[in-house]
């Protein structure tokens, strides 16, 4: 900050006579601590120090996590309102600087950094001279080509704001309430936004001025007096309920309490109004300043920490995060490969715990994979979740190495490959998951020439000598007629998996990707965790699963009648007709065991989309609602996901 004053030849003395003037107002010790930002070692001037190194590491000045950690990292708030009271003197002062290069770093660290932190801060006077002064440096022809036409207009804007107000301010000085209104243009960069986003020039804009109504309210009468006065202005002007906001209820996080709602005024010009008391116009005002003259000094700190990528990409984790958890947070594959990393060059261990601000590199092998223990040091569940898919997948993956290895020295042995067979060995070694089978095999707590003998066994069995009949060292294969029982029919009740809810001892779901109800065609499908869980024979998921995991495939059938609830997930699109929301859930109301668990709904042009959770019993049921909802007037298509 000195230094930029010193680049640019701006004498810092003035500079700071200027902020202590900015800050007049704002804090009642403002000259103190001016002050002590000309002390080399003052609180203050650490303040400055850590901004200035927490900017040095970040490759992106726009980052919300670097506006975040800054407000961390400095903590006293009356610094962090001193800084920005810094920037705005330095962005008065500079009109004249020669150095182009300099003047505009300046302006984009005043719009991207300091106007929004001020706007956290709740000090919105500042953030906009910071927004307006850094776009008139940015974009000088739009800038002035804004405040022209808006000093052109001047006279019929106040013309008309002094027409609105008029009626309103009769009405509610009939209803005896203490007041004082004024109109105020938005600002400059706020209207340069509107422009770019809604594509039209000045003239365009759909609310360039807004009207503010300040009430002399005592504290317990405050919201019944603001909401009596919006219910007199929309008795007379036509409001426009997409535009109301209601901070009276839930006020912003930097304390802002207002009301506003735009309503069509005279010649059918939208007026943006904003409802509020005199406490809360001052909080408007002066942000946490005022705040805290109401409320008492209140200190909150981001909950987390900030640490920096060797390129200067800033990440927000939780406190207590270690090197593991940040590998994880990057990246899935640079957290599976992860063996340490190094912190201002020094080599730390994966259990290294991450502080604010530091700028880490994250140290990998190709040969290093995740192992049980890591689930002990992370901290944070989206590591952990990741550490646990990827044990899971070395798992299936070394499973399905020894299913080859298996079918590999069947085949040395010329023994046959045949399924039910293999599985009724795997069953008789007291294994009901096959997964948990191939796991113990790959491991070697099985040995796989006893796994082969066995299933030989049961391939060829060896036929006994009837009782009485020739002895078993002189009969042949020929001799001998097997009476076997029916094994196809042995076989398919053993592997039909019958879905009911009294079921104990199987762990089974219904997949989220198709939502199976009672009277789909279904499969089971053995999920590498050792469950089963259920799809329907048209999942999009189904060909991919019977092509690359075949020998997980469970024959699968519903049990009896109906009587679970499942939900079902319908997309709905059409004509965003008026009611017509109103028309499907009333018809979805009426239907007899169907209940209503969500809904969602986007309209843009003209047009609705939306989804409907449902919960309901069968698919006869599923089928005579889809046919319903499609009868509903404006309705284009309903389809289940």
């Amino acid at each position: 900050m000195f230094e930029i004053c010193t680049q640019m030849g701006l004498d810092i003395r003035s500079v700071l006579k200027l902020t202590e003037e900015i800050l007049q107002g704002e804090l009642e010790d403002s000259a103190e601590i001016i002050r002590q930002m000309e002390v080399e070692d003052s609180p203050v001037r650490r303040a400055v120090a850590k901004v200035e190194n927490l900017k040095s590491k970040s490759a992106n000045i726009q980052d919300e996590n670097l506006r975040a950690l800054i407000m961390s990292e400095v903590g006293d708030m009356k610094h962090i309102m001193t800084l920005i009271s810094f920037h705005v003197a330095l962005m008065r002062s500079i009109r004249d600087i020669e150095n182009l290069d300099l003047k505009r770093k300046e302006a984009e660290e005043a719009g991207y950094l300091w106007a929004h932190i001020a706007h956290q801060l709740g000090l919105y006077n500042l953030k906009r001279e910071l927004e307006d002064l850094s776009l008139k440096y940015l974009e000088h022809d739009a800038y002035y080509y804004i405040k022209d036409k808006l000093n052109e207009t001047k006279e019929s804007r106040d013309k008309y704001i002094a027409r609105f107000i008029g009626p309103i301010e009769k009405k509610l000085m009939e209803a005896g309430l203490r007041f004082h209104m004024k109109g105020r243009t938005k600002s400059i960069h706020s209207i340069w936004q509107k422009m770019n986003k809604q594509h039209v020039g000045v003239d365009g804009v759909y609310d360039l001025f807004a009207i503010r109504i300040i009430l002399n309210s005592i504290l317990e009468k405050e919201k019944q007096d603001c909401w009596q006065v919006f219910s007199i202005i929309t008795d007379m002007y036509q409001s426009n309920p997409k535009r109301m906001r209601d901070w009276l209820s839930v006020p912003k996080d930097n304390g802002y309490e207002s009301l506003h709602i735009t309503v069509l005024g005279p010649e059918e010009k939208w007026v943006e109004v904003q409802i509020r008391t005199e406490r809360m116009d001052d909080i408007a005002e002066h942000g946490l300043a005022a705040h805290w003259r109401y409320k008492g000094v209140k200190e909150s700190k981001d909950d987390g920490i900030f640490v920096f990528t060797p390129k200067g990409d800033l990440h927000k984790l939780a406190t207590g995060s270690t090197i593991l958890d940040f590998a994880y947070h990057i990246h899935s594959g640079l957290g599976n490969r992860c063996t340490g990393g190094r912190i201002g060059g020094k080599a730390v261990s994966i259990k290294h715990v991450l502080q604010s601000g530091d700028q880490v590199e994250i140290m990998t092998s190709a040969a290093q994979t995740p192992k049980q223990d890591w689930l002990n040091i992370a901290t944070s569940s989206k590591a952990k979740a990741k550490i646990r898919q990827s044990l899971k997948e070395m798992q299936f993956r070394q499973a399905l190495m020894a299913k080859e290895v298996l079918e590999r020295k069947m085949k040395n042995r010329k023994l046959e490959y045949d399924e039910p067979t293999l599985m009724h060995t795997i069953t008789g070694m007291g294994y009901k998951i096959v997964t948990d089978f191939y796991e113990a095999l790959a491991e070697n707590r099985i040995d796989v020439n006893t796994v082969l003998e066995d299933y030989s066994a049961r391939l060829n069995p060896v036929p006994k000598p009837e009782s009485g009949g020739i002895s078993a060292e002189r009969s042949k294969a020929t001799d001998f007629v097997l009476n076997k029982p029916d094994t196809e029919q042995a076989h398919h009740n053993a592997d039909v998996l019958v879905i009911d809810r009294s079921l104990k001892g199987i762990d089974f779901q219904m997949a989220k990707c198709c939502q199976p109800v009672y009277g789909d065609e279904v499969f089971g499908f053995v999920t590498s965790g050792g469950g089963i869980k259920i799809h329907r024979t048209t999942c999009p998921n189904a060909k991919q699963l019977r092509e690359r995991f075949g020998y997980r495939i469970v024959r699968a059938e519903w049990a009896g009648k109906g009587g679970s609830q499942y939900p079902i997930t319908l997309r709905v699109i059409g004509n965003d007709d008026l009611g017509i929301i109103n028309n499907i859930t009333s018809i979805i109301s009426k239907e007899e065991k169907i209940l209503l668990r969500s809904i969602s709904i986007d309209s843009v042009d003209g047009l609705f989309s939306g989804t409907l959770t449902v919960m309901l019993d069968d698919v006869g049921r599923l089928q005579n609602l889809i046919r319903k909802l499609k009868t509903v007037k404006g309705v284009k298509n309903v389809t289940r996901s």
